[in-house]
């Protein structure tokens, strides 16, 4: 499974509930991480930043393409001292795609994702929620849309989560680094 250019040549990788996305499931060790996935591209291990006391340390893995340098991490992993791995971020430009049923959710322009998952909801008799932030998605805990500025554009990066020690849902859980718009701070 190689990284690939463009959305119609991405990867697809498959979401679980509480299990996990594509090669990586919850609650690996950054070893697992790492190995895992380095057969997908190379690794960079480096530690969060301690901002919130009750969480326990915090190790971010960033993946990026095979082939490609330098480039931005096409997958981000999140690893907790106590829960292990804990969030899954799909980077809009250059991660696999990921659909939620049949909903692809990476890379998407956020108005038109909000479109989409109107018309599915209503098609499958299901709900969809909003963020705060206002980007809407699947009606699942485990998924956060988040906002990634591509050139004018604002696309979906999806985090893919469980709850982290210390933390009562996935949105407290979110690590502080994906708490801004990629490329733009929303602080």
């Amino acid at each position: 499974m190689a990284f690939k250019t463009g959305v119609a040549e991405r990867d697809d990788w498959s979401y679980s509930p509480t299990v996990g996305v594509g090669p990586l499931r919850f609650g690996m060790t950054v070893d697992e991480v790492v190995e895992a996935a380095e057969i997908l591209g190379q690794t960079k291990v480096s530690d969060c930043a301690r901002d919130h006391a009750i969480f326990s340390p915090t190790w971010k893995v960033e993946v990026h393409r095979r082939g490609v340098a330098p480039s931005p991490p096409a997958v981000t992993a999140y690893v907790s001292q106590v829960v292990g791995l804990f969030c899954i971020a799909a980077d809009a430009v250059h991660g696999p795609q990921v659909a939620y049923d049949g909903l692809p959710l990476v890379g998407r322009d956020l108005s038109e994702l909000e479109s989409d998952a109107i018309a599915h909801a209503e098609a499958m008799d299901v709900h969809f929620r909003y963020t705060p932030e206002g980007y809407a998605g699947p009606d699942d805990p485990g998924v956060v849309m988040r906002g990634q500025l591509v050139g004018q554009v604002l696309r979906s990066r999806p985090l893919f989560m469980v709850t982290r020690d210390g933390a009562n849902t996935e949105w407290d859980s979110m690590p502080s680094e994906e708490y801004h718009v990629i490329g733009q701070s929303t602080a």
